[in-house]
Order: C-alpha cells, then sequence, then structure tokens
C-alpha cells in the first residue's frame, strides 16, 4: 500500500513538473531564438541550472530557473560584435557578479537587506514585476509575437485560443480538486491545444522531419575584456530582480527563503547557474516568475516538482522531436494562460503593501510608490549606449534610493524579510 502511495506520489510530482516546464517554455525557447543560440542548450542549461540551483540552496525553494529576458539586448549586440563564444565570456562574468553579491550579504547579513527593502519598496517591485510583463502575455494572446511587432496568428482564432486557455484553467482552479486543481495549467494548454489543431493553426511538419535525437549544439566561451565590461553592468538589475522573486515566492508558499536557506544561497544559486549555462553555451539563467504564479495557482510548494521539471528539460534538450512538438504550440495558447500568471504576481505585491499596513496616504510612501509603478511599468531608462537601466531593475534601484534618501522614515522598520 506505502509502495502503490509512494508511486502515486512521484508520478503526481512528475506531472506537475512537466506542467511547470510547459509555463516556462515558451519565455524559455523564446530568449534563445532572438538572440541566435540553440534552443535546445537553453533547456538543458536551464535543467541543469535548476538542479544546481537546488544543490546550493538545499532543495527547499519550489524556484525554476530558465533564460532571463533582461539579457536579450546585450547578447545580441554582442554577438554581433564579439561573437557568441565572446559573448558568452561576458555573461559568465555577470554570473560570477551575483556570487559576489551573495558573499557581500553573507559577511554584512541580511541585515542589509531590511535597511533597503522594505514592504514600500518590495510591494511595488513584486506589482512591476508583473505588470511590465503584462503586454507580452496581451501580444501572444492576439497573435503577435511578444514584442507586438509582427503578427503570427489573426486576431480572431487567436483570442478564441487565448480565451479557451483561460477559462479552461480558471475553471479547473477554482472548480477542481486535487490532481485537477494541481494541473490545472496543462489541462488549460492542452484545451487551448485541441483547438488550435480544429482551427488549423498548428502545423505538424517541423515535428515530422525533425530527428528524435539532437545533441545541443554546445558552445564554449572564449576570453574576451571588451564583452565582459559590456555586459557585467547588466547583472545588476537582475540581481535586484532576484530578491523582488524570492520574496514573492516566500509570499506564495507561507516561508522565509530569505532566512532558510538565506538570501546569499538563493542569489549564488543563481550566479552560479548563470555562469553554467554560458560555460556551455546557453542563455543566462533567472528566477521565473510564471513558474511562480503557476506555483500560486496550483498551491504545488514541494520544490520536488521543480527537480521533475529540470529533469524534463534536459531530457527533452536532447529530443529534436519533441523539441519540435512543443515548438508547434501557437502563442495565443501561452499568452491566454501568462495574462492570468503575470497578473497573479502583480497581486502578490498588492497583498505585500496590505498585509504589512503600509499608508499610502503619507507623502512619503505616495512618492516611493508611485514612481516605482510609472519608472517600471512604463519601461524607463537611464544611461548611455553600452551600459543601459531600465523596467525592473531600474525601478527597483529608484525604490532603494528613494527610501534610503527621503526624509520621514521611521526609526524602526518593519520588512517582510524579517516579519514573514
Amino acid at each position: 500500500m506505502n509502495a502503490e502511495s509512494d508511486t502515486s506520489s512521484i508520478f503526481r510530482q512528475a506531472l506537475v513538473g512537466l506542467q511547470m516546464l510547459f509555463v516556462a517554455f515558451g519565455a524559455l525557447v523564446l530568449v534563445p531564438i532572438l538572440t541566435g543560440l540553440d534552443p535546445n542548450v537553453a533547456l538543458f542549461t536551464a535543467g541543469l541550472g535548476t538542479l544546481l540551483f537546488q544543490v546550493i540552496t538545499k532543495r527547499q525553494v519550489p524556484i525554476f530557473l530558465a533564460s532571463s529576458f533582461a539579457f536579450i539586448a546585450p547578447i545580441i549586440y554582442g554577438v554581433q560584435t564579439w561573437g557568441i563564444p565572446g559573448t558568452l565570456s561576458g555573461l559568465l562574468a555577470a554570473g560570477l557578479v551575483y556570487v559576489l553579491l551573495a558573499l557581500l550579504i553573507k559577511a554584512r547579513g541580511r541585515g542589509i537587506i531590511k535597511k533597503v527593502l522594505p514592504p514600500v519598496v518590495v510591494g511595488p517591485v513584486i506589482m512591476v514585476i508583473g505588470l511590465s510583463l503584462a503586454p507580452v502575455a496581451v501580444h501572444l494572446a492576439m497573435g503577435k509575437t511578444g514584442d507586438g511587432t509582427a503578427v503570427l496568428v489573426a486576431k480572431g482564432p487567436a483570442l478564441a485560443v487565448a480565451l479557451v486557455s483561460l477559462l479552461v484553467t480558471i475553471l479547473a482552479v477554482l472548480l477542481g480538486r486535487g490532481m485537477i486543481r494541481l494541473i490545472s495549467i496543462l489541462i488549460g494548454i492542452t484545451a487551448g491545444y485541441i483547438l488550435s489543431v480544429v482551427l488549423g493553426l498548428v502545423d505538424f511538419t517541423p515535428v515530422l522531419e525533425a530527428p528524435l535525437f539532437r545533441v545541443p549544439a554546445f558552445v564554449l566561451p572564449q576570453l574576451n575584456w571588451q564583452a565582459i565590461l559590456f555586459i557585467v553592468p547588466v547583472a545588476i538589475a537582475p540581481a535586484i530582480e532576484h530578491i523582488g522573486d524570492m520574496l514573492a515566492i516566500s509570499h506564495v508558499t507561507g516561508k522565509n527563503y530569505l532566512e532558510k536557506p538565506g538570501l546569499h544561497r538563493t542569489l549564488m544559486g543563481d550566479g552560479l547557474a548563470t555562469s553554467l549555462a554560458a560555460m556551455l553555451g546557453g542563455p543566462p539563467n533567472t528566477t521565473y516568475s510564471e513558474v511562480t504564479g503557476a506555483v500560486t495557482l496550483t498551491r504545488a510548494f514541494n520544490p520536488a516538482v521543480m527537480t521533475w521539471a529540470a529533469l524534463a528539460a534536459i531530457v527533452l534538450s536532447f529530443s529534436g522531436t519533441l523539441g519540435a512538438l512543443l515548438a508547434t504550440i501557437p502563442t495565443p495558447v501561452m499568452g491566454g494562460i501568462m495574462t492570468l500568471l503575470f497578473g497573479t504576481i502583480a497581486t502578490i505585491g498588492m497583498n505585500t503593501l496590505v498585509r504589512e499596513g503600509t499608508d499610502l496616504a503619507k507623502p512619503r510612501n505616495l512618492v516611493i510608490v508611485s514612481l516605482i509603478l510609472v519608472f517600471g511599468v512604463g519601461d524607463m531608462a537611464l544611461g548611455y549606449a553600452g551600459f543601459m537601466v531600465k523596467g525592473i531593475g531600474l525601478s527597483a534601484i529608484v525604490g532603494v534610493l528613494l527610501n534610503l534618501l527621503l526624509p520621514g522614515k521611521s526609526g524602526s522598520v518593519a520588512t517582510e524579510v524579517g516579519d514573514l
């Protein structure tokens, strides 16, 4: 009886893990497609990076790591200027920046985080993480590319598919019990995919032509100091985003991951996963907000689920057929799902402000929250050619600086880091 129960539990974890990979898949492979890197390598390094992250964090955090959007522009410029191997050396160095920050936090303690990241900063930053990605979800739902520059599917069929995916997912979340609720997103994706096949939006030709087994096209980095100096500063912004993601998943699960296993461990895991990806030819890794949204909806808090997602990504990376099959999922299917997932992340940020009793009637709090939201959602950019901080990263930096410099700060700062 116990053996049957264990087998059932493992099967459930594996299935939910596959669902998490489905959620991450679109964004995961989009980054290498846009930057000229190999999507199969990105799958492999996402899986391997997630496993490395779990080792460093003692398998305590239900997080999946995959391709970072923050590095798209630097990678494109780097590949055009120094080639892929040279660019990879810059990405490897960027991962080491995370490691240095982790060591600093380890040496100085989490007190430094308590001082600079009270709820009035963290809440709106988490909101920005979700809201800044909202246009991507809407563009995909309407049949366009993520940036909205090209139409992939006609608007009418695209919206029909997106709405079916979304509605089926919502119904599964609200009405489903047990296994149905756990795989609610997978059910929604399946419903949208079936409708896509019926509407003739799926072309199976690439699947038939793809080889069953294909070794990812691994590439080794070559030292290039120009690429390193160009890319390393970009790492600051996603490093700050990492803290927001850790706080978000902490709120979802009710556990303080900045305390245990510790922010220094999660940041180091993220950084080493990024450097490992660069050593094999993959894009930098980052904690995926859409997967955090999926964890929120499904309540799948067991980190073992992410182990299965990582193993599935590694296996998939060697299969041309499976990779091609997943690539046939029309963008509106994922667009419909992501409208809910990204909104969920924004709601977590709102809840951060509410549960900590942040008084937005106070001018100081109003200024901080307002500028974080506008700079982040509006994609404000500051810098110069070669070094640009924008969007989420800039909004986080602005929030931290305003909190430290504006007058009227109370002597005792309550933060989620200490009070989760």
